[in-house]
């Protein structure tokens, strides 16, 4: 079995280059961010898979019930366990510049080490178990992230973080998706 990954044969879009929802998509993006992420020019060859991608980013982002700090953590447990480079840079920067992740909780979770804040490091184990078990927690390790002060809402609201993860994640897997260079500066790469 080869592990080479496919690679999409797709252009990535430019507002010039689409119409329509697309175009208006990546309008706003480069107006809201001031650049058209790479990510998103490759999604837009689908415009419904960024449309549903940046819905569901929002509503995690806006109504997931987790702090910035906390929304990092899911993100970053999810995309480093599914190795994503893009992503993982990309949440890396955001983690430090606008979320107010610590240093030292933004290293480790990169590092895919133990977090010394007990309630952030049941948030992302528990993230990675539902990834792991395609959402087949066992009632132990549900009762440890609810132990940790977190709800079964919260549990549901993970499952939409997957979401969002498996379409960007994969998105960049199959695109070789290259980091931008906003994000450059926090590149990663899985470990062997």
């Amino acid at each position: 079995m080869s592990s080479a990954i496919a690679r999409l044969d797709l252009p990535a879009q430019t507002p010039a280059s689409t119409s329509g929802k697309a175009r208006d998509m990546l309008e706003t993006s480069q107006r809201n961010l001031g650049f058209v992420p790479n990510m998103y020019a490759n999604m837009a060859n689908s415009p419904g898979l960024l449309q549903t991608y940046l819905l569901g980013y929002e509503l995690f982002r806006n109504e997931g019930g987790f702090s910035p700090v906390e929304q990092e953590v899911v993100f970053l447990a999810i995309s480093r366990y599914n190795g994503c480079t893009y992503c993982t840079a990309a949440h890396s920067m955001i983690a430090d510049k606008m979320s107010g992740v610590p240093a030292d909780v933004l290293a480790a979770l990169r590092e895919g080490k133990p977090l010394a804040d007990a309630r952030l490091q049941a948030l992302a184990t528990f993230s990675t178990i539902m990834v792991d078990s395609r959402g087949t927690p066992t009632p132990e390790q549900l009762a440890a992230f609810k132990a940790a002060g977190y709800s079964d809402r919260h549990a549901l609201e993970i499952v939409l973080a997957i979401a969002v993860k498996t379409l960007s994640n994969y998105t960049n897997h199959v695109f070789h998706t290259q980091t931008d260079a906003a994000f450059q500066s926090y590149a990663w790469q899985p470990q062997a």
